[in-house]
């Protein structure tokens, strides 16, 4: 049996955790609305994913990160590789790896996420920017860490995945600081390669952009019916034609927030997006407060650009407003890989923030812990 020291638990920042129990709320109950039969799958998820949570809140990161971080980056990267060569083909996206003996699949692609943020907190910890931030060495250094593993998804092809493990990985470097010519001088770059990368997407996702440019798709269509039918309060669930009569397409994943609207109208879609807001501004006060330690800094403004990306994309695309993509509302869709990883990420940031204040630890059966004071 372990024993951990109790004064670990009161550097906790359970704020934190009670801000994602409203989603979590909502979201059940309107996937039981949608279907018990998954309501059930969503209840073994937050299982599974309360038990990801406790292991990587209570793993010693910090003294195993200089062996296990490269480690773990290195061995995502190979999992990339190995769907191009070992691959299961879905639906024309060859994404997923099965598991021989037991049907199941993983996409590596999702737990490169937690692995690039951890390398960078890493990295940044080792080598901290100078007062005007990273110079033009560093940050190519810091770069290489994430366009390795975004062209790696960009081919499988995930596109939409690969840009939000972009986005966040110079999320976190914006956040840590670089110098600002930098910047200046990428957004240039961007703005006139803006052509030649269009023409080398693939004919999908052209149709994705010219749906969004042009006549919205089927699946926009449903949706924008069925957040306009919800007005302003909403309608009971038997008025909600959309979803019960299965004219929304994918209602409880990348669409659960058009049933949103639809069962508690623009009022009930506010709610959730101040949410989510709250969330993401207290992950940035987090990484404020902790300005320096750069592992919590990494890992705590990681996961505000990751929940921005998510909800950002996702809400946007349910509205027409964005290219349809495969991006789920973070820990509100159903689904198990995603809710997962999220659960590995908040774990880890707990753990991290946990020990702040203390010398030592060790991964005994006992954990003994020194405070710096």
């Amino acid at each position: 049996m372990f024993h951990f020291d109790k004064r670990v638990f009161k550097n906790f920042s359970y704020f934190l955790m009670i801000q994602l129990i409203p989603l979590f709320v909502i979201s059940s109950y309107l996937i039981k609305e949608i279907n018990p039969h998954l309501f059930k799958k969503q209840m073994v998820y937050y299982f599974l994913a309360a038990i990801v949570f406790l292991i990587s809140a209570f793993i010693p990161w910090r003294r195993i990160l200089w062996w296990f971080v490269p480690l773990f980056y290195i061995a995502n990267l190979g999992l990339l590789i190995a769907v191009e060569m070992i691959g299961k083909s879905i639906l024309g996206a060859q994404r997923w790896i099965e598991i021989p003996g037991i049907g199941l699949t993983i996409q590596p692609s999702e737990f490169i996420k937690v692995s690039v943020i951890m390398m960078l907190g890493y990295l940044i910890g080792l080598h901290p920017p100078k007062e005007k931030g990273y110079g033009l060495f560093q940050f190519i250094k810091l770069s290489i860490i994430i366009v390795i593993p975004f062209l790696l998804i960009a081919k499988e092809p995930d596109l939409g995945t690969a840009l939000v493990l972009l986005i966040t990985g110079y999320g976190i470097l914006f956040i840590v600081g670089v110098h600002w010519k930098i910047w200046a001088t990428i957004f240039i770059i961007l703005g006139l390669s803006a052509p030649l990368l269009y023409g080398q997407l693939k004919p999908y996702q052209k149709k994705r952009i010219s749906d969004f440019v042009g006549k919205p798709s089927y699946h926009v269509k449903q949706a924008l019916i069925a957040i306009g039918s919800g007005g302003m309060e909403g309608q009971k669930k038997e008025d909600a034609t959309q979803t019960q009569l299965k004219f929304l397409p994918v209602s409880s994943t990348d669409f659960i927030f058009a049933y949103l609207g639809e069962r508690f109208g623009f009022k009930g879609m506010m709610t959730v997006i101040g949410l989510y807001i709250l969330l993401i501004f207290n992950l940035l006060y987090i990484s404020a407060k902790f300005a320096s330690d750069y592992l919590i800094k990494a890992f705590a403004s990681g996961l505000a650009f990751l929940l921005f990306v998510y909800m950002g994309v996702n809400i946007y695309m349910v509205i027409g407003m964005a290219p349809v993509v495969g991006l789920p509302l973070p820990m509100f869709s159903h689904g198990g890989t995603s809710f997962i990883i999220f659960a590995v990420i908040f774990g880890i940031l707990q753990n991290l923030i946990a020990f702040k204040d203390y010398s030592r630890y060790t991964s005994d059966s006992k954990i003994t812990m020194i405070s710096k004071e």
